[in-house]
């Protein structure tokens, strides 16, 4: 009875072993496999991270520029004066801020700056395609095609081939998209990173269902809506929630074409909600901007 005892725990023992073995095999392979998502995951945290900082900067120089200066102490003309993608600002002969193209573009070797346009064409990185849109609109002689007037980053990473969204994902992609919103606004809530007024707009969310979708459609627009605060979004504004979905989700393309109802390649407010499945009477401007803009009018 002893022998079989034994000889039980043993089996046990190197089954057991076995299954740790298998089991730190099955890790090593998932974390291969998952190396190329999290590289990309990395790297989009870093241009966000980037991209905060810059704006910022942007708002510091603003407000420092409200503050009376001596004449020493005066700010570079271009302190303050926000140039989208692929353009810097520089001096006119009036020494004047103007935004011009970017001379050159930083040599990248790294394979996950790699960017496809919306042509399906390949980019070194997302600077060399706004680069060469800034030079089209300019008729510069750089340009190298004039396709390239409207170019923009389709998506991280090399070009692939990106499947067709069918009819009945199409139907359900504005549902799956108002739960995403609300997902990441209430993540960003608990985490503490949302701007206080659009706190309040997840809190009432919370307390109210029938403004769960509503407040963080909103909020999102007035999200992207950034440079400038037009209330408009643009193509180039869409890069921050089209960019980085669109080889995971393949529906995000189409979805957004879709909500540019005139094809005037802006979305505003009504379209972005409207496309979002929300009514025309939900469908308020509660932009931080504009509101602002209110109180002080009412002052």
């Amino acid at each position: 009875m002893k022998f079989i005892l034994v000889l039980l725990f043993c089996i046990i023992l190197y089954t057991d072993t076995l299954a740790k073995k298998q089991k730190l095999r099955d890790e090593i392979e998932k974390e291969n496999v998952d190396d190329d998502k999290k590289d990309e995951l990395d790297l989009i945290a870093d241009d966000e991270a980037e991209e905060k900082e810059q704006k910022n900067e942007v708002i510091d120089e603003e407000e420092e520029l409200k503050t009376p200066k001596v004449e020493s102490e005066k700010k570079h003309p271009c302190a303050g004066h926000y140039c989208g993608a692929g353009r810097i600002c520089a001096l006119n002969d009036q020494d004047e801020p103007i935004c011009d193209c970017v001379p050159q573009c930083p040599v990248e070797t790294d394979e996950r700056r790699k960017v496809c346009s919306n042509h399906n064409e390949t980019w070194s990185s997302d600077c060399e395609v706004y680069r060469v849109r800034c030079l089209c609109n300019k008729d510069r002689e750089e340009c190298l095609k004039k396709k390239y007037n409207h170019v923009h980053v389709n998506y991280y990473g090399i070009c692939r081939e990106i499947p067709d969204c069918t009819k009945e994902e199409m139907g359900d992609f504005p549902r799956r998209m108002r739960e995403w919103l609300f997902a990441v606004m209430q993540e960003l809530a608990r985490r503490n990173e949302l701007d206080k007024y659009y706190m309040k707009l997840e809190e009432e969310a919370e307390q109210d269902l029938s403004l769960k979708w509503v407040n963080a459609i909103v909020w999102k627009f007035c999200d992207l809506d950034a440079h400038p605060e037009d209330r408009a979004v643009s193509r180039h504004e869409l890069f921050p929630i089209r960019a980085p979905l669109l080889a995971m989700e393949h529906c995000i393309a189409p979805f957004l074409d879709s909500c540019d109802l005139d094809s005037d390649h802006i979305i505003t407010l009504v379209e972005w909600g409207t496309c979002l499945g929300l009514k025309e009477d939900e469908i308020e401007d509660k932009c931080k901007s504009v509101r602002k803009k209110q109180e002080e009018k009412g002052k």
